[in-house]
Parts: structure tokens; sequence; C-alpha cells
């Protein structure tokens, strides 16, 4: 028998987080939510954690099953990075796509794509935070429709900036208010539509806010000491929960009583601990690793007291900012990059040239039409073929390349001593200290391939993941490499493998709670309170209540 089910996501929201506010006295609707059902903690993978969440919600399936890891991929047989956007969802369709017989309304998925499948409405990057697909619909008139009505979000692909930037944190916080109260509208109007079997939505601004506005709510952020003053409510991170919350509530209002209701977020956020490492840290330690004696970026004194933390950055961007520390041994060079806008420094190379090996400028890349020039990893592209390891781009964890002979176009590191260079660097890795604290910087060094010989299409590209520690770092030591550092923070908030559900409707006893289990269960337990039938190649199974 068929039972409506609406559900409704909130992206990167964090259980540990919103559980504390409710504890205080906020997010009042949520938890009426999980007084009056069951509420349970999700747990995720703790590598690939910001790439691969909603993947495995929308397929039921593992990372190891589908194969997709990140919509960055290494480019088989050459040392190319190319954006591949979402899983293409061919071998593994969205659970939702569930034929003629149910109808269905997928209002701003993230990640997700368009399926034939689907009787029923489907909306894709209307506002969601990172989509990785074209903003489209079907029917193909219906997102144009919903713009014309009520408004396009104000932060679709506009919710990426720098946390110093005053002004861009102010649009920020009020295109996220103006893009909650526009989804409010739609979400009522689409549900007054029809009773539908599944109505399935995601509200990705607690996801933007998470990552921008972390530092200005979080007060064991490093940087919350220095936050600017003026211009900002008491706690805007918390500001844009609280109309979450206020959103849950009059959307929920619309639900008919005899459907269920299940609020879930299949991952959560934290302090950033990974841009910086990832993206920057983590190459130019690969490179001294390569080139002993040599640096390319962020060359520190070792063995002396750190500079203070960087909060009044000279740069309009992450990017420049770091750009501007590349080593340059030349001193009229180094001095008039470090005065001139970073537009004006290919003219420096050209005419007071260049290191023979050198660093793809982010100036270069963009040029190029680069997607991804703004992340230090790929500045090191050129001496990939060079290197026995390289970082590949990141959204989280440091993903790790071993140079590999007949793998790689100009492979330097056999099979026979795979397993000892991944042995190695493993070590020097846990060596790496924040110079601030004393304390190791890398929490856990995984391998994702027993020997050198793994070639299986399904793995991901990184023979080594790379797993920070807690506080963020921003200057780091070595023994062997020198320091690297101090740089300026990137985004201040970045995310968690933990996630949570809560569940309300007929025979959900309230106050009851589900076991704690993996977010890929979160796809079964939807398909279990509509009725349907559990495709067998699903990782996941229905969540299991415990009562109160």
């Amino acid at each position: 028998m068929k039972k409506p089910v609406v559900a409704i996501g909130l992206d990167a929201a964090d259980p540990v987080l919103l559980e504390t506010w409710m504890s205080q006295g906020y997010l009042k609707n949520l938890q009426q939510i999980r007084e009056q059902g069951a509420y349970g903690r999700l747990t995720n993978l703790n590598y690939y954690q910001a790439e691969t969440p909603w993947t495995t919600f929308l397929t039921g399936c593992l990372p190891q099953k589908i194969g997709y890891w990140t919509p960055l991929k290494l480019q088989e047989g050459s040392y190319d990075v190319a954006v591949i956007e979402a899983y293409d969802f061919i071998e593994y369709p969205p659970f939702y796509a569930l034929g003629d017989d149910y109808r269905v309304a997928a209002f701003d998925l993230p990640q997700s794509t368009l399926s034939n499948q689907v009787n029923g409405l489907q909306v894709l990057a209307w506002g969601a935070h990172s989509p990785q697909t074209p903003s489209h619909s079907q029917p193909p008139q219906l997102w144009q429709e919903l713009n014309r009505h009520y408004g396009r979000h104000p932060a679709l692909q506009k919710d990426h900036g720098d946390w110093w930037d005053k002004a861009y944190l102010n649009r920020l916080q009020k295109a996220l208010l103006t893009g909650i109260e526009r989804r409010i509208a739609i979400c009522r109007n689409l549900l007054r539509q029809e009773k539908w079997d599944l109505f399935l939505t995601v509200f990705s601004e607690t996801h933007s806010a998470a990552h921008d506005l972390w530092y200005l709510s979080q007060s064991g952020h490093p940087l919350y000491q220095h936050k600017p003053g003026g211009g900002y409510c008491e706690d805007p991170l918390l500001a844009v929960f609280e109309a979450v919350d206020r959103a849950l509530g009059e959307i929920i209002a619309e639900v008919p009583d005899d459907t269920y209701t299940v609020v879930f977020s299949t991952h959560g956020s934290g302090h950033n601990t990974t841009d910086v490492g990832s993206m920057l840290l983590l190459p130019e330690f690969l490179y001294r690793f390569s080139f002993p004696g040599k640096a390319m970026i962020a060359q520190g004194k070792p063995g002396s007291s750190p500079p203070p933390i960087v909060t009044s950055p000279r740069r309009k961007t992450w990017t420049g900012e770091v750009w501007e520390r590349k080593y340059e041994p030349n001193l009229i060079k180094r001095t008039l990059r470090h005065f001139l806008p970073s537009k004006f420094h290919q003219y420096l190379d050209q005419f007071l040239g260049t290191y023979p090996e050198d660093l793809l400028s982010p100036m270069q890349l963009q040029k190029q039409g680069h997607p991804l020039f703004w992340q230090p990893t790929m500045w090191y592209r050129p001496l990939w073929p060079k290197m026995k390891a390289f970082a590949l781009p990141s959204f989280s964890e440091g993903y790790i390349r071993i140079n590999l002979k007949g793998r790689e176009p100009n492979g330097i590191v056999s099979t026979a001593e795979y397993d000892t260079l991944c042995e190695e660097l493993t070590q020097h890795l846990y060596q790496l200290r924040n110079a601030r604290t004393g304390e190791a910087v890398v929490k856990q060094v995984m391998r994702t391939r027993q020997s050198g010989d793994e070639h299986q299409a399904k793995l991901p590209d990184a023979d080594l993941v790379v797993m920070w520690q807690e506080p963020p770092a921003e200057v780091i030591d070595h023994p062997n490499y020198g320091r690297i550092g101090p740089v300026p923070y990137r985004r201040t908030g970045s995310h968690r493998p933990r996630g949570f559900v809560s569940v309300n409707g007929p025979g959900i006893e309230a106050g009851s709670t589900f076991l704690e289990s993996h977010a890929v269960n979160l796809a079964p337990t939807i398909l279990e309170l509509m009725g349907v039938p559990i495709p067998e190649y699903f990782d996941g199974k229905p969540l299991l209540v415990k009562q109160p």
C-alpha cells in the first residue's frame, strides 16, 4: 500500500551544532520534530567526505560500488584533471526514479540528474550549493517559470568568497535569507498542487552558511577573536539556521496528517581543517619531498616562533594571497611581486624570466579557461611528471597520487617501489607538526590500494588519502623539509562525516530513537516508508527504530 513521504534535507547541517542550539532553546521546530518522532545520528565516510555524501544518498550505494569519488577526475594516460561534475547515474539511478506508479516531486537536489523514470517534476540547480549539474527541469519550462514567478535564488553560484571580505559575507547572508523565503514559497506551492507519493527537497543555505559564516559563530575557530565588528547580527550562522527552522515549520504545516516526514542531513560541518592543508600545504610538501632543498611557496623559517595569524590579507582573493607567497630568488622581482597586483605578475615573468621548471600561475590557468585555476594543487601540474608523488585537487581530504610507471605517462616509481614509497610518505606525513602548537597535523593516512598493481576502474584516483587533525593549521613544520607558511585561512567551515535523521508519521512513536547507522541507509528508509520495494543492489538497509 502506498504511503506518502515528504523528505527535506538540510545540506551539511551538523548534528552536534543543531543539538547544541536546540538545547539552548533555538530551532524550536527541529526540536518539536525530534520530540514527536524518531531521531538518530548518521555516520558517513571519513574520506572523500565532501564529495561523496549526496551521491551515496541518491543511489543508496557506497562509492566503492558506483566508482564515483569526486567531480574531479584524472584523465587516464595523462596528467590532466577534468571536471566531470555529478555522477552519471547510468548504472545506478536516483532512488526516487520510481517509474509510472509513483508521483514524485524532486526540487533542487544537489549533484543529481534529470531522470526519465520520474513521474512528476524535477528541478535541479535552482539554488543548490555546488550543484554539479546544469540549471534545468522536467518539464523543461518549469525552472524558468519558477524563476519568473518567485525570483532566482540570489546565492546560486555566488556563494564562494573569502572570510576577510566583509561586504561579501554581508551579501551572502542576505542572499541566503532571501533564498530561504523563496524556497518556502515554491515548496508550499508544489505541495498544494497534489498529494505526492514522494516530495523531496534540500535546503542548500545551511551548506553555504557553514562554509563562510562559521568563524563568525563558533568561538573555537582560530579566527573567531579576529572577526570584524559592525554590520553583523550577533551570530549570522545561527540566523540562517533559525530561518531554515522557521521554513521547516511552514512547509510541514502543508503536509497531510497521513504523510511521513523525514528531515535529514547526510553530512555535517566543523572547523575547516582541509582547505589549506589539502589545497596548499600538501602539494608544497610533496614538491619538497621530490626535490629536497627546494621550495616553491610559503617558505618559512623553522625553529622560530611563527608570525601572527594572517588577519588582514592584501589581495582580494585567497588565490592571490597564496600566489604572492611564491618563492622568488630574484630580489627585484620578489619586491615587485609583493607590491604589484597579481594580474601584472605575468609581465614580471616575461621581462625578468622564470625558472626552467616553474609553477603554472593561476593567471595562466585562468587564461586557458581551466576551472581549477584557483587551486594551488594545479599550479604544480608541470612538475608532476618529475615528482615521485603529487597532490590531486580536492574539496576535502588530501589526495596523493603516486607517479607510477606503466600507469602515468612519465611514471618514475616502479610497482616494486610502490609499497615502500607509500610507507615512507606516510611516516613523513605523520611527522608534520602545527608550528603554533607542536601537535601533529595529520590524523590518519589511508591507502586505497594494497599494491601498485591494482588498477580497477572504480578505485579513486588517489593512492593515499590524508585526513587532518583539529585545530586547523596554516603553518606547519617538518624536520627534513622545513616550514610551510603561515598562509591565510580559506573557508572557515568544512565537512564532517556525521548527519542526522528525524522521522514523523503514522506508527512512529514520539521520543523514539534510531540506532546510529550509515547515511547510505536513508534512501531505503524512505522507500520502506513509502511501501516501495527496495532494490537488491542497495548497500543500505532501512533504519531500525529503538524504543524511547
